[in-house]
């Protein structure tokens, strides 16, 4: 566990919210999403919500819709549940690491690919 104090939130809000998506929320767009991580502001006054949905091209605008209607739902359960003064505000973002990180990896196999195909010619 972390010793400053904006992680040890940001953790804290991850688990809860994740907890709120599986049990709480009944909203189908937001099924497909997993949370990534959370990103607190200095101040604990907002919390950058990352996700990620694992058929983007279908689901991302839905599930973007999904979590923004949620997100005042979420910010209230999270004040009965956490023991803070002020509940930061909840802002989703779609985390692109995740297909970035795909792309590098087709990349790397192709290029494992085409060092095996030129190593079988010669």
């Amino acid at each position: 566990m972390s010793r400053y104090r904006p992680e040890r939130v940001g953790e804290q809000i991850h688990k809860e919210t994740t907890r709120l998506l599986m049990y709480s929320i009944k909203d189908p767009r937001v099924s497909p999403v997993t949370l990534t991580g959370v990103q607190m502001s200095r101040d604990i006054s907002s919390a950058k919500i990352f996700f990620t949905v694992t058929d983007e091209k279908t689901e991302r605008k839905d599930a973007e819709i999904g979590l923004k209607s949620a997100a005042p739902f979420i910010r209230r359960e999270l004040g009965k549940i956490m023991q803070l003064r002020f509940v930061p505000n909840i802002f989703f973002k779609f985390d692109d690491s995740i297909g970035y990180g795909r792309k590098i990896d087709e990349l790397l196999h192709q290029v494992q690919d085409d060092l095996n195909d030129s190593s079988t010619n010669n």
